[in-house]
C-alpha cells in the first residue's frame, strides 16, 4: 500500500484549544519531539500573526530536524491585491520554510458572504497563491476549506477550487471538514470522487471533531483513496478539538496495514502523547485509546481471569505496540484472578489462598472507603503485610497540627512530628501553607537523616473526596496523594473521619513506599 504521510498541526491548530497556549520554547520543544517520533509536516503557524511565531521559524531552522518538514501556514492572497504585494505571501515567503500551507475558500457561502467577492475572483485567488508559491520554490498544500459542506452546497464549485489549486501545481489538495459536523459515510464517498477526479493529485484529508467522528472521518477518507492526513497530539484543537494523531497513526499501521510512522518509533505514542499534555499543562484524558493510562486498564474478574490465560480475549492489540502497559485495577469487584494477576505481574506468590486473603483485606478496605485504582503503591504494602514481609521504616509516637490567625488575617500553620527509627527518638517542628503541607515538611524533616533519599520525592497532586456525605461533619473522607521522585510516580490513599488524619495515612504510605522502593533495588 502506498505510504500515509503525517501532517502535526499541534502547533498551529492545536495551540487554537482553549486554555493551551505554547511559549517558544514550548514549540520548539514538542516539534523536536515530534520530528524524532517520525511525522512527515509539522505545521508551525503563520509568521505574522505575532513575533513568537515570527522567532520560531528563524530558530527551528537550529533545531536540525531529520525527519519532518516544517510548513508555514497562511491563506490565499487577497481580493483586489496582487499576488507579489499581499501581506501573507510575503510573510509565508520570508519565513524560509520549505513548504506552506494554502487555505482557500471553497464553499460558496464563504465566498460571497465572508470574502465579499465573485467565485471567479475565489478562483482566481487560488489559483493565483499556489502558483506564486511554487514559483518561488515551496512545495505547496492546499487545504481547501469547509470543502465537504461546501461540496453539498454547490459540488461543482468545490470541485472548481480543486482544480484551480490542481492546476497551479499544488502538491496535494487536503479536503478539509472544517465545521466538524460531516459522518464518516459523507467523507468517504465525497472523498471517493475527488480521488476518482483527480487521479495523479495527492488527495488529503482535515478533519475536526464536533460530531465526535474526526478520527473515524480521517480513516474513511484513508480508505476512499486520501494518502495524507492532519491532526493533533491528543485531538488538541479548538472547540472539540481535531483529528487525534494518538489514534489515527496506530489504527493506520496495526488495523489498515498503511505505511506511516515506523512501528519501532511507534512504541513512543504513549511517551509523545504524555509529553505534550504536559508541555500544555494539561492532565492526560485517562480513557483516550491507545495511550490512555485506563486503555488497558482492567477491573472485572471475569476479564483478568481471561486475559491471563489468553491477552487477546479482552485486548484488541499489544499495549507494548504503542508504548503503554497493561493493568489490573484492584477493588471490591475483583475476585481472586484479578489478586492473582497483580501479583503475577510484580513476580510475587501465585497462592490462590494468599490471593483470596489479600481479596479478604481488599473488600473490609473498600467497604471502608478505601480505593485502590489510584492508589496501587497502598496496594503493595498491603500485600506486604498479607504476606509478612513488611517491615516500617519507622514508628508514630505522635503528630500536632497547630493552625493560627493573627489580627492582620496572616495564617501560620505549624507541625509537630516525634518518631522513632530504630530505637532513635526524632521530634521536629515545620511550618507549611497548610496542615498536610506542614505535615509533609515535619515527616520528611524528621526522617530526613536517617533515610537521606526522602528529598528525592515530591508530593504532586492532593485529592479529598467525602465517602459517606449523608453523614454530614462526621462523614469519612478518603485522601489520594501522588508523588513522585526522578524514576517514577505513585498514588497511595487514606481514610478517616478527620481529613489530618486521613491525609497522614496517605503521607505514611507514599514515604514508606519510597523507602521500600529504594531499599529492593539496591538489594
Amino acid at each position: 500500500m502506498e505510504k500515509i504521510k503525517v501532517y502535526d498541526t499541534t502547533l498551529r491548530d492545536g495551540m487554537q484549544a482553549e486554555g493551551v497556549s505554547f511559549s517558544l520554547a514550548d514549540k520548539l520543544l514538542i516539534a523536536k519531539r515530534l520530528d524524532e517520533f517520525g511525522v512527515d509536516y509539522i505545521e508551525g503557524g503563520y509568521p505574522m500573526s505575532n513575533p513568537k511565531e515570527q522567532q520560531f521559524f528563524e530558530q527551528v531552522e537550529g533545531l536540525h530536524l531529520k525527519n519532518a518538514k516544517i510548513v508555514a501556514f497562511g491563506s490565499t492572497r487577497r481580493a483586489n491585491t496582487p499576488v507579489a504585494d499581499d501581506t501573507c505571501m510575503k510573510a509565508l515567503l520570508g519565513c524560509k520554510a520549505p513548504a506552506v500551507t494554502l487555505v482557500g475558500k471553497t464553499w460558496d457561502m464563504h465566498v460571497t458572504e465572508v470574502l465579499k467577492c465573485t467565485l471567479d475572483d475565489n478562483l482566481e485567488m487560488c489559483a493565483d497563491s499556489v502558483k506564486y508559491m511554487k514559483e518561488n520554490g515551496k512545495e505547496v498544500i492546499f487545504d481547501a476549506e469547509h470543502f465537504f459542506d461546501g461540496y453539498k452546497a454547490n459540488a461543482k464549485f468545490a470541485m472548481q477550487v480543486l482544480q484551480a489549486a490542481d492546476d497551479a501545481g499544488a502538491d496535494a489538495l487536503v479536503l478539509c471538514e472544517t465545521n466538524g459536523g460531516c459522518l464518516p459515510s459523507e467523507v468517504y464517498e465525497i472523498t471517493k470522487k475527488v480521488c476518482k477526479k483527480f487521479k495523479k493529485a495527492t488527495v488529503g484529508i482535515h478533519t475536526h471533531n464536533d460530531s465526535d467522528c474526526a478520527v473515524a472521518n480521517a480513516l474513511a477518507a484513508v480508505s476512499a483513496g486520501a494518502t495524507h492526513v492532519q491532526g493533533t497530539v491528543n485531538g488538541l484543537g479548538e472547540r472539540t478539538g481535531n483529528a487525534n494523531l494518538c489514534t489515527i497513526i496506530p489504527n493506520l499501521v496495526h488495523k489498515m496495514g498503511y505505511e506511516t510512522i515506523a512501528k519501532d518509533k511507534l512504541e513512543g505514542l504513549t511517551e509523545l502523547s504524555r509529553y505534550v499534555f504536559e508541555i500544555a499543562n494539561l492532565s492526560p484524558v485517562m480513557n483516550m485509546p491507545y495511550v490512555g493510562e485506563s486503555a488497558f486498564a482492567h477491573k472485572g474478574g471475569l476479564h483478568i481471569d481471561a486475559l491471563r490465560k489468553n491477552k487477546k480475549t479482552y485486548e484488541h492489540i499489544a499495549p507494548e505496540l504503542v508504548g503503554n502497559e497493561r493493568r489490573f485495577l484492584i477493588s471490591e469487584l475483583s475476585g481472586s484472578s484479578s489478586i492473582l494477576a497483580k501479583l503475577e505481574k510484580k513476580k510475587l506468590v501465585k497462592d490462590k489462598a494468599v490471593a483470596q486473603k489479600i481479596l479478604q483485606m481488599v473488600q473490609k478496605k473498600e467497604n471502608e472507603g478505601y480505593q485502590f485504582e489510584a492508589a496501587e503503591a497502598s496496594f503493595d504494602i498491603l500485600v506486604k503485610k498479607a504476606l509478612g514481609t513488611y517491615k516500617p521504616s519507622f514508628e508514630l509516637e505522635k503528630y500536632h497540627i497547630d493552625v493560627e490567625r493573627d489580627t492582620d488575617g496572616r495564617i501560620v500553620t505549624e507541625a509537630t512530628v516525634k518518631l522513632r527509627v530504630d530505637g532513635v527518638v526524632e521530634h521536629v517542628v515545620s511550618e507549611g501553607d497548610g496542615p498536610v503541607n506542614a505535615l509533609d515538611g515535619a515527616l520528611r524533616k524528621s526522617l530526613g537523616r536517617f533515610y537521606p533519599n526522602i528529598h528525592e520525592m515530591s508530593l504532586i497532586d492532593y485529592k479529598v473526596r467525602v465517602v459517606n456525605a449523608k453523614a454530614g461533619t462526621a462523614a469519612r473522607v478518603r485522601v489520594i496523594i501522588e508523588s513522585r521522585d526522578h524514576e517514577a510516580m505513585w498514588g497511595t490513599v487514606g481514610v478517616h473521619e478527620n481529613i489530618i488524619d486521613a491525609s497522614w495515612k496517605a503521607l505514611v504510605d507514599s514515604v514508606e513506599y519510597k523507602l521500600i522502593k529504594d531499599r529492593e533495588k539496591n538489594g
